[in-house]
């Protein structure tokens, strides 16, 4: 796509993070003192130096993001890049701008000198799956979870 550019997140994207996450089906805020919490994770997050939001933009329009976290591992010299969320809107998938944000983690992960990108993706979603192994992911693990 023409003119996207991919950059930091800041305080003032934080609106259309959490709209972005909802669109993933993450989980909406109850009431205003959750969605207040949320938002302070947000803002959390942009200042941890190990952690970092993209956003995928053209013009004013957010089209996409993903949030990363470089791990320290305790049988690793390098760190992990660790991708929990990758998001693009309905209105702009299939438009390569997940090609767009996953090539810009990898540049990262590169001059982080990471060992290794790791991410997950829901059972349900086959087309990332696909996705994922098209951008030279693979299944390299199962991931189990217990909600507490």
């Amino acid at each position: 796509m023409v003119n996207v550019i991919i950059r930091q997140a800041t305080k003032t994207d934080i609106p259309i993070i959490l709209g972005l996450l909802y669109e993933l089906d993450r989980p909406k805020p109850k009431d205003d003192v959750q969605e207040e919490i949320f938002e302070k994770q947000i803002k959390s997050y942009l200042k941890d130096l190990d952690k970092e939001i993209l956003i995928a933009e053209q013009g004013t329009e957010i089209m996409g993001l993903v949030s990363i976290i470089f791990l320290d591992r305790l049988n690793h010299e390098k760190p992990e890049m660790y991708i929990p969320e990758l998001i693009v809107t309905k209105k702009h998938q299939y438009k390569d701008i997940g090609t767009m944000l996953v090539k810009s983690c990898i540049e990262l992960a590169k001059k982080n000198k990471c060992h290794r990108i790791r991410l997950e993706s829901g059972n349900q979603r086959k087309n990332s799956h696909r996705f994922y192994k098209k951008m030279g992911f693979e299944q390299t693990a199962l991931f189990f979870s217990k909600k507490l």
